[in-house]
């Protein structure tokens, strides 16, 4: 090899083992969009178990595979909508979506085989976390199966925002990293999106005044829905039981800081030799009480919220006293909601 070759092989070298691993680490992720002739193989597959007419699946693997000609199309929506043109139950889910939307899906779910029946949950859950209702999204994406589903990112992605929303922090981080362990497949709303609730939730620690706000935001949310039932009241009682416990964490903190700065001073005045009298001035004028401060009854649902004004300001005092302001502005205009609301 001449020189020239040598120095060729040199430069390309490298970029040629990039690319190699670049491939391997794609081909190693846990899940692969699947490519367009596999999905359709897998709408009919699916429409074979559901003993489907071969003139309806024909039918609808032609619509479905039209469908993916477009490469902006929704990969979901096509499977869908291509499966509820040979399955009569599908199409009267999805008319039933229409007149009530996104209600949980009844009984005509069971008529579907296994295939289509994750396919037309994971449809629905989608609609349902786009309409905030994630308690009743969270049952229809929690069991479906990644690596075998005709649109991972999409599933990854909306049951991330689901259990992101419900703060199960351990489940949002999980579905997050897998989904962007293959950000070449996932579109970029959806990996965008899916960095900024990693960063989000990862610093989130439970019992922390950010956990407690999230808390409200979420009560909030169902109390907008309509959803005044009993996970309200468990959710309301839960956020009374950390705020107290936050209220504790502050005064024994405070309780401290008494304690340090008694002994310092305490420890000055011995230094300066037999002016003991000044000493006990000092302590008489600062107070000499331990510290302890009346809890406050934030137990009762029923006058939740509806504290009187000199009380319930104390209180966020209270909480908000070394804290950054917007959290104590939140939790007044929380209080102040509930109270409207009931």
């Amino acid at each position: 090899m001449n020189r020239i070759g040598w120095i060729a092989a040199t430069l390309l070298m490298p970029f040629s083992f990039v690319m190699a691993a670049s491939d391997a680490l794609q081909r190693d992720a846990a899940w692969q969009t699947p490519a367009d002739d596999v999905s359709v193989e897998i709408l009919r597959d699916a429409l074979t178990q559901q003993n489907a007419s071969p003139q309806l699946i024909e039918q609808a693997i032609e619509l479905f595979a039209v469908s993916l000609e477009d490469a902006a199309t929704d990969r979901l929506d096509a499977f869908v909508n291509a499966a509820a043109a040979a399955v009569p139950a599908i199409d009267e889910i999805m008319q039933s979506l229409t007149e009530q939307p996104f209600e949980a899906a009844d009984e005509r779910l069971n008529k579907l085989a296994t295939p289509l029946r994750s396919v037309v949950e994971a449809y629905i859950g989608r609609g349902l976390v786009r309409e905030r209702l994630f308690d009743e999204a969270l049952p229809l994406l929690a069991d479906v199966e990644v690596a075998t589903f005709i649109d991972p990112a999409t599933l990854l992605f909306y049951r991330a925002a689901c259990n992101h929303s419900l703060l199960h922090k351990k489940q949002t981080l999980a579905d997050l990293r897998l989904l962007l362990e293959n950000d070449q497949q996932c579109p970029v709303r959806y990996a965008r999106t899916a960095k900024l609730m990693l960063a989000d939730i990862k610093p989130l620690e439970e019992d922390s005044l950010d956990e407690i706000s999230r808390m409200m935001s979420d009560v909030e949310r169902r109390l907008d829905l309509g959803r005044a039932n009993d996970k309200v009241q468990q959710q309301e009682q839960a956020i009374i039981d950390k705020l107290s416990k936050l209220i504790d964490k502050i005064e024994q903190q405070q309780q401290q800081q008494q304690q340090q700065q008694q002994s310092s001073g305490g420890g000055s005045g011995n230094a300066q030799g037999g002016q003991s009298q000044p000493m006990q001035d000092s302590q008489a004028a600062g107070g000499g009480g331990n510290g302890d401060v009346d809890r406050r009854d934030l137990g009762d649902r029923d006058g939740w919220g509806k504290l009187p004004p000199a009380e319930r300001q104390e209180a966020l005092q209270k909480i908000g006293r070394d804290l950054p302001t917007h959290y104590r502005d939140a939790i007044e205009a929380y209080f102040r909601k509930l109270a409207t609301d009931k």
